[in-house]
């Protein structure tokens, strides 16, 4: 049997630096990998770690000169060769060298290059945890590495998984993508819980682990959580969960009944000190629903004055203000310190503005207050309204008004004596009797009803008058313009819509005008002729806008009245996506079936998307659709507003008065001149067109109202 040859190796030779120079044949040729800067800083740190592949260089005869080429190794050559520039080591020095004489100088290379194994990224991680385990701080660690110290922390976190985790990762039964998910909790059991969960799962994405080892947590950005303050639940013995690896929004509270108990305690506390300012009542809660104070009756409170030394102090920042602001007018961009100063004095002069607001003793005695946390997690006070049962008696004001069928006059015969009996009376003066009161006021009715048709500034003015009695004042009865609009509540709580954008600028702008608007309500119509036609037309939109009801409510169908919010819709141009509507698990696709989750999906990202999540159940369906849906501004059927073409616009002509006026029949009604008469003008001749009217002037008054409309 042949004897194997045993394998002899290379010759080890420390070498001088400056008997070495670089190789043609070196392979690489591409940069890639660590700079030559970092690796010289961490030769100087460690010395070189492992020795440079050098080649003899031979004279004609074959002899060695004393020089040699680096085939393999020329990184770490041109690192030590930057060391030496740099004066930290001498061109002297000796370098730990391997030399070689067989084969090819370019099979040194490729084989130094090819054969190496990359370090696996498991192995990295554990080795970072030795080094913080033997006392290294994350910010050494980084240092010795030439990394950020947040790439540390994440590398730390990654080995802190589950060492099953580990070995699923090892075996490449686990993508890197899926381990960082796992970083979010730190509990190894639940982290095993969720991968064994998986394993029957068809789809394992990231964000479905995130969502398993998050359940029953607390998003950071919640406003409960804001509200509370993420340093107090922490000093509270709460627990953060983070993710070091994509964006969390502050991450996970753990501990979702100590928020709950903070919230609460903090939420009574706030209550005790609007208590104090002396409300009759006082509500609390995390969220009240949308509409909670329908039918409550708001009073407002004037805000302090400044004083004579605030009053100065503010028009001297608003002087610097301007200043500052003419200074720099022309230029592109202003400096730091300008645009910080800026800053500074809009915040001085928002404070001296937020002035705080006094109600009177007497609204104090009858208002209450709503305490609860906005979409932002600031406190929300809602001060001075008026519940319906708590209204003083007094205040309800008796209109007078008689009953249309409790208007009957006296029998003609008992009218006729009454009158015979007044004129054997003295010529005193006496009051008018209600039956010619009730008469002239007709006459006057329609008089008045024909004046306003041909003032169409003043019938805006009427409408608006009445309509703003309606909408900001109780028990107002100030108008003979009987136009009633309607601010319909809402029946239900709708979750979240108290909080949403187009709510609350509704809101606000409702507060602004209350405040604009006089207290009582005689002094409305002096006020509203003193108003400019734009803010007129303003105040008449919020009228009309508040009277508005789509809702489409099961128990009272109204199809036409939700065809006619279609055309109102497209008519302004609604966009439902722009004004901020998202498709969420808690606005749609948690109430949904998987089909129209699918279906959302598939419209709005297409068939390959909703095909890649059809396999999901509903709860990972829900969480996969909402990141799809993110930002596409998808909309369900109900929210969408049709497209009327232009040629289905309704058209609308107007007939003049001076044209009908001459008694010439219009083409539509061949017989209307005959119903007009030459004394009046060519308006209804009231009480000759039916006789009815001489034997019963109550239904004369009735026909002439309704002619006249």
């Amino acid at each position: 049997m042949t004897k194997q040859q045993k394998i002899t190796l290379s010759a080890s030779r420390d070498i001088p630096f400056n008997k070495l120079m670089l190789s043609q044949s070196n392979v690489r040729h591409v940069k890639a990998g660590v700079s030559i800067e970092e690796l010289a800083e961490d030769i100087a740190r460690r010395t070189l770690l492992s020795s440079i592949t050098v080649r003899p260089v031979l004279d004609d005869s074959g002899a060695e000169t004393g020089m040699y080429t680096i085939p393999a190794g020329g990184r770490r050559f041109r690192a030590l060769e930057l060391l030496v520039k740099q004066k930290r080591m001498n061109k002297t020095a000796l370098v730990p060298c391997i030399v070689r004489t067989d084969g090819l100088a370019e099979e040194d290379s490729l084989a130094e290059n090819v054969q190496r194994a990359p370090l696996h990224p498991l192995d990295q991680f554990r080795a970072f945890q030795a080094m913080r385990e033997k006392g290294r701080t994350e910010e050494e660690i980084a240092a010795a590495f030439f990394v950020s110290a947040s790439v540390v922390k994440q590398r730390l976190k990654l080995a802190a998984v589950a060492p099953s985790l580990h070995d699923a990762y090892a075996e490449e039964e686990m993508t890197l993508d899926q381990l960082m998910a796992f970083t979010v909790n730190p509990d190894h059991a639940r982290q095993e819980q969720v991968w064994d969960a998986l394993q029957r799962h068809y789809s394992r994405q990231p964000y479905e682990i995130r969502r398993m080892l998050t359940e029953g947590a607390v998003r950071a950005s919640d406003k409960r959580a804001q509200f509370v303050g993420l340093d107090d639940y922490v000093e509270a013995g709460g627990e953060i969960l983070r993710d070091l690896f994509q964006q969390d929004d502050g991450g996970w509270l753990q501990d979702a009944a100590l928020l709950d108990v903070m919230v609460r305690e903090k939420l009574a506390e706030e209550a005790e000190a609007v208590r104090a300012e002396g409300w009759k009542w006082v509500e609390v809660d995390t969220e009240f629903p949308y509409g909670h104070t329908f039918g409550m009756r708001r009073v407002h409170g004037e805000a302090v004055p400044m004083t004579c030394e605030e009053a100065a102090s503010y028009q001297a920042l608003k002087a610097e203000y301007d200043a500052l602001e003419a200074e720099h007018a022309e230029a592109d961009e202003l400096p730091d310190e300008v645009d910080t100063r800026l800053g500074e004095i809009e915040d001085a002069m928002e404070a001296f503005e937020a002035r705080p607001i006094r109600f009177e003793a007497d609204d104090l005695a009858l208002a209450g207050a709503f305490v609860s946390i906005d979409s932002s997690g600031r406190l929300r006070v809602e001060r001075g309204y008026v519940r319906p049962e708590d209204e003083p008696l007094e205040e309800v004001e008796d209109t007078g008004e008689v009953a249309p069928q409790a208007a009957q006059v006296e029998d003609t015969d008992d009218t006729v004596a009454s009158i015979a009996d007044d004129e054997e009376e003295d010529d005193g003066l006496k009051p008018l009797s209600d039956r010619l009161v009730m008469e002239l006021t007709a006459h006057r009715t329609l008089a008045l009803r024909n004046a306003l048709a041909q003032d169409p500034q003043v019938a805006f003015l009427a409408a608006l008058h009445a309509m703003v009695l309606r909408l900001f004042y109780r028990y107002a009865v100030d108008s003979c313009v009987e136009i009633e609009p309607r601010n319909a509540g809402f029946g239900s709580q709708v979750p979240g819509l108290g909080d949403t954008a187009y709510a609350q600028a509704i809101e606000q702008r409702h507060e602004t005008w209350a405040r604009n608007l006089p207290k009582a309500p005689e002094d409305l119509w002096e006020v509203l002729t003193e108003f400019d036609s734009c803010s007129r037309e303003a105040l008449f939109a919020q009228c009309v806008a508040m009277s508005v009801n789509a809702v489409h409510d099961p128990y009272q169908r109204r199809p036409r009245a939700i065809a006619h919010a279609d055309v109102l819709a497209g008519t302004v141009g609604l966009d439902m996506a722009k004004a901020g509507w998202t498709a969420t698990g808690d606005s749609y696709l948690g109430r949904v079936t998987k089909a129209r989750i699918l279906e959302a999906v598939s419209e709005a990202k297409g068939e390959d998307a909703a095909d890649r999540i059809a396999g999901l159940k509903k709860a990972e369906m829900v969480t996969a659709a909402e990141d799809l849906l993110s930002a596409t501004g998808w909309l369900p059927d109900p929210l969408r507003t049709p497209r009327l073409p232009e040629e289905d616009a309704p058209e609308i002509e107007l007939v003049d008065d001076a044209d009908s006026a001459d008694g010439e029949p219009s083409d539509d009604d061949p017989e209307s001149g005959e119903a007009q008469s030459a004394e009046n003008g060519g308006e209804p001749a009231i009480g000759d067109s039916d006789p009815m009217e001489e034997d019963d002037p109550v239904a004369g008054d009735a026909f002439a109202r309704t002619a006249a409309e």
